[in-house]
């Protein structure tokens, strides 16, 4: 049994677009996996750049992009969302290098340049391998 103090201390889990479109690309039930993986209290948490451009992309993009995005929204309204205060023309990746090296927290994204950016300045980085399960590039 976990005492209160464990009970309270949760890894926050910054979450990318992308990782939102995980259960409709490969069928894999992000809480469930992220619980399996880290074995510790977490905290999924979207930056508010990164819910813009989801709202961005369910408006704008391509059929197929809308339809996924607005499934990721969905599932969005289970997360925190945490107010950034950036410039708007900032992209939503800049943000999250920014935000998880400042919180020093792990990413969940499967962007390949984005995973290279974060593991150059030593943020774990949470992905799907094999399009069937999460693993983890560093240490938490």
């Amino acid at each position: 049994m976990q005492t209160e103090s464990e009970q309270g201390k949760k890894i926050k889990i910054i979450l990318d677009s992308n990782a939102l479109f995980v259960p409709l690309q490969f069928r894999i039930d992000i809480s469930e996996e992220l619980k399996n993986l880290l074995k510790t209290n977490f905290e999924p948490i979207l930056i508010s750049p990164v819910l813009r451009e989801l709202k961005r992309l369910a408006e704008e993009g391509e059929p197929r992009i809308r339809k996924n995005a607005s499934y990721a929204l969905k599932l969005a309204e289970k997360y925190k969302v945490v107010e950034v205060d950036e410039e708007t023309e900032t992209s939503a990746d800049d943000v999250i290098v920014k935000v998880s090296r400042v919180w020093g927290c792990p990413v969940f994204t499967n962007d390949r340049h984005l995973r290279k950016r974060l593991r150059d300045i030593n943020v774990p980085v949470i992905y799907v391998r094999q399009k069937s399960r999460l693993e983890i590039n560093g240490r938490i």
